[in-house]
C-alpha cells in the first residue's frame, strides 16, 4: 500500500476544507458540515455554529479574516429568524444550531435557520451561542479588529447571551443546567443536568464577556456578577467535579443524609453509586473531572471534551492538568487507541444504554457518541497537552491520525473499544475533520497560538 507524506495528507485536508466553503450575496459565509457525495445527512448542507469553530480558526491563522467576519455577522443576524412558540415568554435570542442559503421562488437567495425545531429530538442548542462568542473573541485577539465587537448589533447580541446564561434558576449552583442533547453530544446519552462540557464553554464564555462587552450603565452590573458566576464556578468545578485516588477514596467513604454548610458530601453522593470500573482503572497518579453532577448523581465517565476544553480554558488547575494528561498516558489504548480521540468512555451497555440513549440505534455501544472515537477532539487534545507541557503526546496523537484520516477520507466518526473501524453510520469528507487536523498541526508548530483566547494578546 502506497503511504503519502505529510505534506499531501495537509494539501487534502486543506482542498476540501476550501471546497466546502459556501457563499451569500457574493461573499463566503461558512463551511458545509460534510462533502459525502450522496450520503451525508440532509442537514448535513448547513454551516453548524459549533463545526465551523475549527475551520474558523484555521482561517484566522491563514490571514483569511473576512471569512470569520462574514460568518458572525450572518449568525447574529440570523437570531431574529427565531419564531416564537406558543405559550413561551419572549427570551433574548440564541444563536441556531446551523444555516444553509437556499434560493426562493424568484431565485433570490434566502438565509434559513435551525433552532432547534428541524433537529432530531428537536432540542435547541445550548452551546452554539457560547461558541459564536469564543468565536467572536478569537477573531477580536487574532486579528486586532476589535471595532467589530464594539458595533451596537454585537453589544446588543453579547447582552442578550449573557442574559440568558445568568437567569435565575430554581437552583443553588454556579453551574450551568440544561438537558440532553443539547450540546455535542446532541442525542439522549443521560448528560442531563449540569454536564462537564457545557461548564467548560460558561467559563470560557463568561471569560470573553469581559474582554468583548462594553461597560455601561446597563452592562458593568451584569459583568461584575459574571465574574463573581466565573470565580464561584471556577472554585465549584475544581473541587466537587475533580476525581483522583484521594478524592475516590473520600467518595467511598462519604456519609449520607448530612446537611449545613461543612458537611462533606454535600449532594448527598451514596458511596454505592461508584462503578466497579472506576477503582481499578483510576491510575495512583493521575486524575480527571468528572463528566456530570448534581443532587444525589455523579456521572463518573469520561468526557473527553470537557475534560480538554476545561484544560484549554483554564478552568481546571495546573495541577489537575498535569493530573489529566497522566490519565491519557497511562490509559493511551482506552481514551485515543487507533484514532484520538474517544468521545465517552466507558460506553453503556446492556439495559443502561437501552434505559439512558431509548435504545437509539445510532449510539450503540463504541458508537457514535457512546463511546466512539471523534477526529475532531485531535484539535481540543493537542491544545491540551500544549498546555500541561506534554508535547510528546500532542506529537504522538496526530502521527496516528494522520496515518488513517486521509486513507478513510476523513471521517466523522470511528466505532469499536479502540476505534479501528470507520463508524458505520459516519459520514466522510467530513469538514470538521479535516479542519481540526489542520489546526493541530498548527498547534504543534506554533504553539503561541493557544493564546487566542487569551485577551492581553493579539497574535
Amino acid at each position: 500500500m502506497v503511504t503519502a507524506d505529510a505534506a499531501e495528507i495537509h494539501q487534502a485536508a486543506q482542498a476540501l476544507l476550501d471546497a466546502s466553503l459556501f457563499s451569500y450575496q457574493g461573499e463566503p459565509i461558512g463551511t458545509r458540515a460534510a462533502l459525502s457525495a450522496g450520503i451525508a445527512a440532509e442537514n448535513y448542507v448547513d454551516c453548524f455554529i459549533r463545526d465551523f469553530v475549527p475551520s474558523g480558526l484555521v482561517f484566522l491563522f491563514q490571514g483569511r479574516a473576512e471569512i470569520v467576519r462574514n460568518f458572525l455577522r450572518v449568525a447574529l443576524r440570523l437570531r431574529g429568524l427565531q419564531e416564537e412558540i406558543e405559550g413561551h415568554h419572549r427570551l433574548p435570542r440564541v444563536m441556531p444550531a446551523s444555516f444553509r442559503v437556499e434560493r426562493d421562488g424568484y431565485g433570490d437567495e434566502v438565509l434559513h435557520a435551525d433552532f432547534g425545531d428541524r433537529a432530531i429530538g428537536r432540542v435547541a442548542p445550548v452551546d452554539s451561542m457560547m461558541w459564536w462568542v469564543l468565536t467572536l473573541q478569537a477573531y477580536v485577539n487574532v486579528t486586532g479588529d476589535a471595532a467589530l465587537a464594539e458595533e451596537p448589533a454585537f453589544q446588543r447580541g453579547l447582552q442578550s447571551i449573557l442574559t440568558v446564561m445568568l437567569n435565575d434558576r430554581f437552583e443553588v449552583f454556579p453551574t450551568l443546567l440544561v438537558p440532553d442533547a443539547s450540546f455535542m453530544i446532541d442525542r439522549r446519552m443521560g448528560v442531563y443536568g449540569h454536564p462537564l462540557e457545557i461548564q467548560a464553554l460558561f467559563f470560557a464564555t463568561l471569560n470573553a464577556m469581559q474582554e468583548l462587552l462594553t461597560p455601561d450603565q446597563t452592562t458593568s452590573t451584569m459583568l461584575e456578577l459574571a465574574a463573581k458566576r466565573r470565580a464561584h464556578l471556577t472554585e465549584y468545578v475544581r473541587q466537587f467535579y475533580w476525581l483522583d485516588p484521594l478524592k475516590l477514596n473520600e467518595i467511598h467513604r462519604y456519609e449520607t443524609e448530612g446537611f449545613g454548610h461543612d458537611v462533606a458530601n454535600p449532594l448527598n453522593i451514596n458511596p454505592e453509586s461508584i462503578p466497579d470500573w472506576v477503582a481499578d482503572w483510576l491510575p495512583d497518579d493521575a486524575g480527571y473531572l468528572l463528566g456530570n453532577l448534581g443532587p444525589g448523581r455523579m456521572d463518573f465517565r469520561f468526557f473527553a471534551q470537557g475534560n480538554l476544553l476545561s484544560m484549554v480554558f483554564g478552568l481546571s488547575s495546573p495541577e489537575q492538568n498535569t493530573a489529566i494528561m497522566q490519565l491519557f498516558d497511562q490509559r493511551w489504548p482506552d481514551l485515543v487507541g487507533r484514532m484520538p480521540v474517544k468521545l465517552i468512555y466507558p460506553a453503556l451497555v446492556g439495559v443502561e444504554w437501552q434505559i439512558l440513549t431509548g435504545s437509539d440505534p445510532k449510539n450503540t455501544p463504541w458508537s457514535y457518541h457512546n463511546g466512539g472515537n471523534w477526529p475532531v477532539l485531535l484539535w481540543p487534545f493537542v491544545a491540551a497537552a500544549l498546555r500541561a507541557g506534554r508535547r510528546d503526546l500532542a506529537s504522538n496523537a496526530i502521527d496516528v491520525a494522520r496515518s488513517r484520516l486521509y486513507r478513510d477520507d476523513w471521517p466523522e466518526y470511528y466505532d469499536g473499544r479502540s476505534g479501528r473501524m470507520i463508524g458505520r453510520r459516519s459520514n466522510v469528507r467530513q469538514v470538521w475533520t479535516a479542519a481540526g487536523f489542520i489546526l493541530a498541526e498548527a498547534l504543534l508548530e506554533q504553539p503561541d497560538r493557544l493564546d487566542f483566547w487569551d485577551a492581553s494578546i493579539h497574535l
